[in-house]
């Protein structure tokens, strides 16, 4: 019985370290002049520091990518997060989504905060720091509204 565990604890380790050789690409997309959402609508500084804190390493193409990102698998468990963070909603080309779209999304990223869906509790296991209150909740959601109210129907 020693034998077969020394095997498998051997081949588990040969498993870990041939996956570091995979490699997910953590290049940010280039940002757009004219393009974020901070150049298109008004979002006051304490909003900016809320998403810069809680939501754009999911939601922006100004990821930074911490020291757990090299390792694998947690590389690409984040990969994936980002990925799909970035096809929900990205802020970096927020001027693309027409007013429609803008005018939903404000409206979900109000619906995911007061949720307590984001930032994910995944994320939050190494960043405290994100973790937003109820009075951030409110800032962001008082934010949101007044912006949805901004953009015309079409």
């Amino acid at each position: 019985m020693k034998k077969i565990l020394k095997i498998l604890a051997s081949l588990l380790f040969l498993a870990f370290i041939v996956i570091q050789f995979i490699r997910p690409d953590f290049t940010n997309p280039p940002i757009v002049q004219g393009q974020t959402l901070e150049e298109v609508t008004q979002v006051p500084e304490n909003v900016q520091a809320l998403l810069k804190k809680s939501c754009n390493d999911c939601h922006s193409n100004t990821t930074n990518y911490p020291w757990y990102s090299y390792i694998q698998p947690s590389a690409s468990f984040l990969e994936n997060h980002i990925t799909v963070g970035r096809n929900k909603v990205n802020f970096s080309v927020w001027k693309t989504y027409d007013a429609k779209k803008q005018r939903r999304k404000l409206a979900e990223v109000c619906e995911e905060v007061q949720g307590k869906e984001m930032p994910l509790p995944s994320y939050l296991w190494i960043h405290w720091d994100a973790k937003l209150t109820d009075a951030d909740i409110k800032t962001i959601c008082d934010w949101t509204d007044a912006e949805r109210a901004k953009i015309p129907e079409e």
